[in-house]
């Protein structure tokens, strides 16, 4: 899944049916004004809507009123992505062990083709960094094709973008060195700026610039700075970069389905650091809850199995699709995929995949991507998704899942959120969403992979509570069940950042226009489940 920046957004912004018998209708709800509180931050996608004026999911609504004094099964919930982080302090409780393997026997006690796979499986080995799937498609040459021809148009596009942020983020941090100097001092204030008096021209338009940079991004601008100079130079050094083979760390042939046996059992991979992605997800499914550190996770009686195939780049389709399937074998029985691309070379063995999947009765949670685009349009297609033609569904099993942000109106839809009424199911919580990150540490992170994992947590706990619906079932629950959309929606971000998006009706938005709540599906649920 494309990274979604803030860091770069806001310092380029410096330089320039509800079910319940007292339910309200969409043109009832309010908003909340103003900015959030922090503890209203740290769990606004736990918050009530009618209640909170906040467009969270009702999940504290949830545990009190329809949850308090049940006991729910044991749910397994894969999680595809860049690892775990499993000995983190609010994780490692809840994190899946394999109870037919001994551990650090060296053997294959499972006979899975997976040696000590006790908490999950590696598929990429030792690999970080990798390139994306259409700089691999231009590197194999010209073929003729239309894929090689839309992925060179789109790799150029892209290199060509990332130059000129790498001249933005160059020039910002030598203003930045340019003001240390001046004031003989690394940390400074808008005081000590406002301070600075000179009819150095160069000096004046530092002075200027670092001032927008410290009212929009706060005593932070610095790690702000150095996030986005890491997200532009990874770009070009790796996700961009024709020469690279990150491929080769990880030993096998990415073309052959068959070639399983490869990569470890060490699911954060070879540096904990980079399964920040995967961590956070993680957390947002099932960090402990009610513990008073950290953040609480969404699902109360789940298990996380950690299973790494997302890198720094874009994901092999051949590790996905082994990835998804060593998740269904091992019991999950949903799976949350916070990834995705737009060329898919091998896409029939993904989809082979999740048909498994609907065979045996596991949800699939998908985020919709981060391009503010229709992927209703063949030429924004997401993959992977359930649908060989971008328009009927071939499974059953599949939730695709688009961001929600945390002011309710026209804009609760985050522009950076894909959309679409045939491809995009439903929207969560997706901005701004406060869970784990490795080595015991919390922090906010925005995009549809935080959306999609809220929307699994759900999943997972009408799983827990009423096992006996299949995955069919729980993805019409959320979808039927969920907080009506207003009824005009800003889709996308504007191509002209001096004029807001015109909003279109929610319908537009997704299949179902609405918002996950997870205590209209836990009704809705115990309604199906005695049918």
């Amino acid at each position: 899944m494309k990274k979604i920046n803030l860091t770069s957004l806001t310092l380029l912004a410096a330089l320039s049916f509800c079910l319940s018998a007292n339910a309200q209708t969409a043109t009832n709800y309010i908003g909340k004004k103003g900015e959030l509180s922090e503890p209203e931050l740290q769990r606004w996608s736990h918050l009530d809507l009618a209640k909170d004026s906040i467009p969270g999911m009702s999940v504290d609504k949830a545990y009190a009123e329809l949850l308090k004094g049940k006991k729910g099964v044991k749910v397994i919930v894969g999680v595809v992505d860049s690892g775990v982080d499993i000995d983190h302090e609010d994780l490692k409780a809840i994190i899946w062990t394999n109870k037919k393997e001994i551990a650090g026997n060296g053997i294959d006690d499972d006979k899975n083709g997976y040696i000590d796979d006790i908490h999950g499986w590696n598929f990429l080995g030792n690999d970080l960094h990798e390139t994306l799937e259409m700089t691999r498609i231009i590197k194999k040459g010209d073929d003729g094709s239309a894929a090689y021809k839309s992925a060179l148009a789109a790799y150029d596009e892209k290199y060509g973008k990332a130059m000129k942020d790498k001249k933005q983020v160059d020039f910002l941090i030598a203003t930045d060195k340019a003001i240390q100097k001046h004031l003989n001092k690394e940390n400074y204030t808008i005081e000590d700026l406002n301070a600075i008096v000179t009819t150095d021209a160069d000096l004046t338009k530092s002075k200027t610039i670092m001032t927008r940079i410290l009212t929009n991004a706060g005593p932070t601008f610095r790690a702000e700075i150095e996030d986005y100079s890491k997200y532009v130079y990874g770009q070009l050094n790796y996700n961009l970069n024709k020469e690279l083979d990150g491929r080769k760390a990880v030993g096998d042939n990415p073309e052959d389905i068959k070639d399983t046996k490869y990569g470890n059992n060490t699911v954060y991979g070879p540096d904990k650091e980079e399964a920040l992605h995967g961590t956070h997800v993680s957390g947002i499914i099932a960090q402990v809850r009610g513990n008073n550190i950290g953040g609480d996770g969404i699902a109360n009686n789940v298990e996380i199995m950690a299973v790494r195939a997302v890198p720094d780049g874009d994901e092999y389709d051949k590790d996905i699709a082994l990835a998804i399937r060593y998740a269904v074998d091992n019991g999950a029985k949903v799976i949350n995929g916070s990834f995705g691309k737009s060329y898919s070379p091998h896409k029939q063995w993904v989809f082979d995949a999740i048909k498994y999947a609907e065979k045996k009765d596991v949800l699939f949670v998908h985020a919709a991507g981060n391009d503010g685009n229709n992927i209703d349009l063949d030429e924004n297609i997401n993959f992977p998704n359930d649908s060989e033609d971008n328009k009927k569904e071939f499974a059953s099993n599949v939730l695709t899942v688009g961001a929600l942000n945390n002011k309710y109106g026209e804009n609760v839809i985050a522009d950076f959120s894909n959309y679409g009424a045939i491809n995009v199911d439903v929207y969560a919580p997706g901005t701004e969403i406060y869970a784990t990150v490795p080595n015991n540490k919390y922090k906010y992170e925005q995009g549809t992979s935080m959306a999609s994992p809220n929307a699994a947590g759900v999943a997972a706990l009408i799983r827990s509570y009423y096992p006996k619906l299949s995955a069919k079932q729980v993805k019409q629950i959320l979808m039927d069940s969920g907080t009506p959309l207003p009824a005009m929606v800003a889709l996308g971000e504007s191509p002209n950042p001096n004029e807001k998006t015109v909003p279109v009706s929610s319908a537009q938005s997704s299949k179902s226009a609405k918002m996950v709540n997870a205590y209209n599906a836990l009704l809705m649920a115990e309604k199906m489940s005695k049918k």
